[in-house]
């Protein structure tokens, strides 16, 4: 789904009105809601999402007690959405949850939150806080709308963003194992083990970790390791590279049942 979910999906609400004016003015006189919420749309379709934001405000503000006024806050946050406007459209879509939890439309305020966020995603070699609390939105549009079409979409962005989680403490975990600080490391990639077992970076994040106890002499931890990497991920480069360290080392892949990797991966599946 891409933004032009909004219009997809919240399209048949909007009012149609034949003769709609579409001058634009700085100030607005007193006009029908009609007039107001269809220019404001008329906006928002013509890309000019800073005029239409100030034109759902607008209907707001003279029509309070309208129907319209309560969709009108929506499209308003959607339009500060589209302009990049998170921070704003944030505030807006939390004052329209706390004022309408029970709207019709709040399984798309929540999503639309989510995705506030998502769409703030950096880098992995940035500061993930965006990135924690596009994952928080996205789990709780799942919890609160599980049976939604916003759901559906989410559950595929928790992947996504559960993944570029783990790829950022896996790139910390480098760091650390590069310049020697293994037990530093071992915790990242532990986390990565721990926390993100569905994510396609369990293979090296096993690698690592064989890599790393080898390095701090627990080698029947490192054999852990390589037991479960070859186990679920057989044909992985990254087993084929733990194999022959620890055939350097003159030890082969052995499973310890007990080690915290395989109770983390006892129910792993395979990729």
């Amino acid at each position: 789904m891409t933004r032009n979910i909004t219009f997809a999906l919240l399209g048949c609400a909007l009012l149609v009105a034949a003769g709609c004016s579409s001058d634009e003015k700085d100030t607005y006189v007193e006009a029908p809601v009609e007039k107001l919420y269809n220019e404001a749309t008329d906006s928002m379709l013509n890309g000019q999402f800073d005029q239409a934001s100030k034109k759902f405000d607008e209907v707001e503000r003279q029509h309070p007690y309208s129907v319209w006024a309560t969709k009108a806050q929506l499209m308003s946050a959607y339009a500060l959405y589209q302009r990049n406007r998170y921070d704003e459209s944030l505030v807006a879509l939390e004052r329209f949850i706390q004022l309408h939890p029970g709207n019709r439309d709040a399984p798309y305020a929540y999503y639309l939150k989510s995705l506030n966020f998502y769409e703030q995603i950096a880098d992995v070699g940035r500061d993930q806080r965006l990135t924690d609390q596009a994952l928080k939105a996205l789990e709780e549009v799942v919890r609160r709308f599980p049976e939604s079409v916003y759901a559906r979409d989410a559950r595929i962005k928790i992947d996504l963003t559960r993944d570029h989680l783990a790829g950022k403490e896996m790139e910390i975990g480098r760091f650390y194992e590069k310049n020697g600080q293994q037990v530093a490391a071992i915790n990242r990639f532990r986390r990565v083990i721990e926390k993100f077992q569905t994510t396609t970076h369990i293979p090296e994040a096993l690698a690592r970790l064989t890599e790393c106890y080898l390095a701090v002499g627990l080698r029947e931890e490192a054999q852990t390791a390589a037991a479960v990497l070859g186990h679920n991920f057989p044909g992985s480069e990254w087993y084929q590279d733990s194999y022959a360290l620890l055939a350097g080392y003159n030890l082969r892949p052995e499973e310890d049942k007990g080690s915290w990797i395989s109770r983390a991966l006892a129910s792993i599946n395979p990729f």
